[in-house]
């Protein structure tokens, strides 16, 4: 099969490799869509994967090639595939938390993923795609299912404000599916001009430039002073973290979702803020995912994809052809033109 594989940081090879066969308990997926993610950048250009070679990639859906032995899935299937390979033996496992595995492994990084024609994946960690769910939203089950969880973590009642402090792919599900969950007004944050235009046309109307005023002012003067009961960093970056915590209303949940891009230092005013405002810092990473078919973040994504609850391919932007695989993680890299959302398919 042809695939897109890391042979070391920044050497991306698309070249002919052994197709990869089906295990006891296996399918073999012929993937329709895989997404770039923001951390499969600095993987292939700086970071490197967990060995070499590695096939990168795991934002996948596909369709079922072969089975393996045991495994009961129909050839032909439309699926989306939860990326974690959990171990099952561990206290969390044991309890179904899967995200929080102490001996996981991972499709795109610590095994081969989705930058490929094909790739083998326990039955368990697949899903059937609905009715009128497309291979290309299929893909994006993935960051759509961390949004949600994230969402969850805050424990947003009905009726609360939540500021969101980026508009990339992920603040931009963040905020549909707090809209979703019944948040009054949802304020979303970003400094990119086509990210904001891109929130306005999913129809958030409280959308601001950070550079142009204070975040944390504009929620406060929003709020009649309050603040926001759930404040959502969803970038990575020490401002947007600063932001979240300046704008949490006395009492509120702060949630941690954009991978850190840099140490955080914490002022003593900041740190006196949280204190004396008895807010809550809530850590959030990738999503729950049921084994026994019980409701999971997976699960209510399909399930509000296919109601047209949440929208997801208004922030697909750029699509490549599995050749072109380099070309897709540039874009995202260099951000030389406006993107949001790169899939790759091949």
């Amino acid at each position: 099969m042809k695939a897109a594989v890391l042979h070391a940081v920044g050497d991306l090879r698309v070249e002919t490799i052994p197709t990869p066969a089906p295990g006891p308990g296996e399918v073999l997926v012929r993937i329709g869509s895989c997404g770039v993610c923001g951390s499969d950048v600095p993987r292939v250009f700086s970071k490197g994967t967990y060995r070499f070679p590695t096939v990168c990639g795991h934002e996948f859906a596909g369709t079922v090639a072969t089975i393996g032995a045991g495994a009961t899935l129909a050839t032909g299937t439309p699926v989306t595939v939860f990326p974690l390979l959990w171990c099952g033996r561990c206290p969390e496992c044991e309890r179904g938390e899967y995200a929080r595995c102490l001996d996981y492994g991972y499709l795109g990084s610590r095994s081969d993923g989705g930058f490929a024609e094909y790739v083998v994946a326990p039955q368990r960690n697949c899903l059937p795609l609905p009715q009128g769910v497309s291979l290309e939203e299929g893909a994006l089950t993935e960051p759509a299912a961390v949004a949600l969880h994230a969402v969850k973590r805050s424990g947003l009642r009905a009726g609360e404000s939540v500021a969101v402090f980026g508009a990339g792919p992920i603040g931009l599900l963040v905020a549909q599916w707090a809209r979703a969950l019944g948040a009054a007004r949802v304020m979303l944050f970003d400094i990119a001009p086509r990210n904001l235009d891109l929130a306005r046309s999913l129809g958030f109307a409280e959308v601001f430039d950070s550079r142009e005023r204070d975040p944390a002012q504009r929620v406060e003067q929003l709020t009649g002073g309050r603040g926001a009961e759930v404040a959502i960093e969803a970038a990575g970056v020490p401002a947007t973290f600063t932001a979240a915590v300046g704008a949490a209303a006395a009492g509120g949940r702060v949630v941690l979702l954009g991978n850190p891009s840099a140490d955080i230092a914490l002022p003593a005013a900041l740190v006196s803020r949280i204190m004396r405002r008895e807010l809550a810092l809530v850590g959030s990473w990738n999503s729950s995912y049921s084994a026994s078919g019980l409701p999971d973040d997976w699960r209510t994504v399909l399930a509000a994809v296919a109601a047209g609850t949440v929208r997801l391919q208004p922030l697909i932007t750029h699509r490549f052809a599995l050749d072109e695989a380099l070309a897709g993680l540039s874009v995202l890299r260099d951000r030389r033109e406006f993107v949001s959302k790169v899939l790759i398919n091949p």
